[in-house]
């Protein structure tokens, strides 16, 4: 955990499951919340506004994103204006795009102007960071997700995209940059390095924290410990039909 007490990045929490949320809210390490849609749904939600309050009486002091659903501008639109509603500390999350490949740029603009906290999601170049850029207020607190585990998924090296994005988000002082789907702890360092802001991480992921810096020998001996107690646990045998190469003295 040593390790952990170095980086300069801040650790949010992505998921949707309550009980999960309360645990990682005592935990000192987690200064933020993500959710969206698809974590709703895989965690059980069927009423978006009631999982939202619920989450907001456990997650009081600090930030949390909820996103917008509609494919629809006009509709994110108030969806947006009603969810900032709900608290402070929210961001409202507006995808880069809508499903028709139309950029959410002009509608990003509009809630920035009047002050809504965004995070504006599921970015994948630095194009579209650089697009998102010149909506944004340097007024209005906001954060940029770029989905560098994804990136990752393609066989591509996020690390040289996260690190231009992080330059060209310089020039507004409230825009923060947020390492997105990460798909190992190794991410977290390598978020730290290249200087972005923020990472989300699911409870699975956060869940290894304890092993930074761990001792790699201490390691090896674990692993091989853990595959003779499972082989013995399954009662594995095998009879033996040949001979050793070699007798033990």
């Amino acid at each position: 955990m040593s390790e952990t007490r170095k980086l300069k990045i801040k650790i949010f929490a992505d998921g949707a499951d309550l009980k999960i949320i309360a645990v990682m809210s005592k935990n000192p390490l987690i200064q933020g919340f993500t959710t969206n849609p698809t974590l709703m749904r895989k965690s059980g939600v069927t009423d978006y506004k009631t999982f939202a309050q619920a989450a907001l009486k456990i997650v009081s002091d600090l930030p949390i994103s909820f996103e917008v659903f509609s494919d629809d501008f006009s509709e994110m639109e108030e969806q947006a204006m009603e969810i900032a509603s709900w608290g402070k500390n929210i961001y409202v999350k507006i995808p880069i795009t809508n499903t028709k490949g139309e950029f959410s740029g002009p509608l990003v603009k509009q809630l920035a102007s009047a002050g809504v906290q965004l995070n504006v999601t599921a970015l994948m170049t630095v194009r579209q960071v650089e697009q998102v850029l010149e909506c944004l207020s340097p007024r209005a607190r906001s954060c940029v997700s770029v989905f560098a585990g994804r990136v990752a998924d393609t066989g591509r090296d996020p690390m040289p995209l996260m690190s231009e994005a992080v330059k060209v988000l310089k020039s507004n002082a409230n825009a923060e940059l947020i390492w997105a789907s990460p798909r190992e702890l190794l991410n977290v360092f390598q978020a730290d390095t290249v200087g972005c802001h923020i990472i989300t991480a699911t409870h699975d992921l956060l869940a290894k924290l304890p092993l930074a810096g761990k001792d790699l020998d201490v390691f090896s001996l674990e692993t091989v410990k853990m595959f003779h107690e499972d082989a013995a646990a399954a009662k594995f045998a095998i009879k033996i039909s040949r001979p050793a190469l070699s007798k033990n003295p």
